[in-house]
This record gives structure tokens, C-alpha cells and sequence, in this order.
């Protein structure tokens, strides 16, 4: 009974520190991404002041985000008069994102592995998908703002889904990695 006491605790001490490791890479990546979108306009903006390298970086950070995005001028917002590397509701979505990553320990515990029900992500969806529909329609005119806000409301929402699957897939990989 006690070997399995044991081995109850040290899953358990594996699980929270794979949690910890996930939360952390998270947080790394979608802060880098947000980097990377904030320094696509301010590069382009330091070209103009013939920066050695300044273009080609700008140029890189745009083309990668091309895949991603559709980075319409008028959809963005813009830094020093560039345009950011990503429209105004990808914007929303990977800040919401990258914010809720942050805050997520301070909502619940970074080994807890169960999610509430995926009503909450479709009503978080809801949102995005009526601003969405509206302006295509042209029934009605989105803003930058509405953009935004219905991204960011969404990937907010999201990383309570997404932040417990990859800890419960890291914990297991960890767990037969051990064994």
C-alpha cells in the first residue's frame, strides 16, 4: 500500500512540475509572438532611418505572419506609421491569448487538467463569429476595437482549454518517459 502511496505522490510531484515547465513555455511563446508583432512596424519604421538589417527583419516578421493573417492595412493597427505584423482581430486573439497564459495561474491550478464544458468556448466564439458575419454581410461596420475585443475575448477563453490538454499530454509523455 505504500508503494503505491509513493508512486501516487511522485506522479503527482511530475504532473505540477510538467505543468509548471508548460505554463512557463506558453508564456515564452506567446510573448515572443507578441514581440515579434510589435517589432515588425517599429523595424520597417527604423529601415527608413537606414538601418543596417532593419528591412530584412521587418520583411522576415511580415512574411511570417503572411501565413497566418491577411494583414490588410485598414484592418490594422498601426506603430510609426507601419502597420502592426498582424491584423487587428489576429491582434485581439494572440493578446487575449498571451494575457489570459499570464494570468492563468492566478484563475487555477496549473496541474488541474479538466476543462469546464465547450459551451464556454462557443459562446466565447459567438462574439468574434457575429462581428465577422456582420461586416461581411455589410449589415453592419466592425471597428478595429470590436475586432479586438472579440479575438482577444475568444483566445482568452480559449487557453482554459487549451493549457489543461497540454499539460495532461506532457504529464503522460513525462510519465512513460519515466518508466
Amino acid at each position: 500500500m505504500s508503494e503505491v502511496l509513493v508512486a501516487r505522490v511522485g506522479s503527482a510531484a511530475t504532473t505540477s512540475r510538467v505543468a509548471l515547465y508548460v505554463w512557463l513555455g506558453l508564456a515564452a511563446i506567446s510573448l515572443l509572438i507578441m514581440a515579434m508583432i510589435f517589432a515588425a512596424p517599429l523595424a520597417a519604421w527604423r529601415a527608413e532611418a537606414h538601418a543596417t538589417g532593419a528591412a530584412q527583419i521587418s520583411s522576415f516578421i511580415y512574411a511570417t505572419f503572411s501565413y497566418v493573417c491577411h494583414q490588410l492595412p485598414e484592418r490594422s493597427f498601426h506603430v510609426a506609421g507601419h502597420k502592426l505584423a498582424v491584423c487587428s482581430r489576429c491582434t485581439g486573439i494572440y493578446g487575449g491569448f498571451a494575457f489570459a497564459v499570464l494570468l492563468y495561474p492566478l484563475a487555477r491550478r496549473l496541474d488541474h487538467t479538466e476543462t469546464a464544458s465547450r459551451i464556454w468556448l462557443i459562446l466565447a466564439a459567438l462574439p468574434l463569429a457575429i462581428d465577422f458575419a456582420l461586416g461581411y454581410f455589410n449589415i453592419w461596420p466592425n471597428t478595429h476595437a470590436s475586432r479586438f475585443i472579440t479575438g482577444a475575448l475568444f483566445s482568452s477563453v480559449a487557453v482554459f482549454y487549451i493549457m489543461p490538454g497540454l499539460v495532461d499530454v506532457s504529464s503522460v509523455v513525462a510519465r512513460r518517459l519515466r518508466s
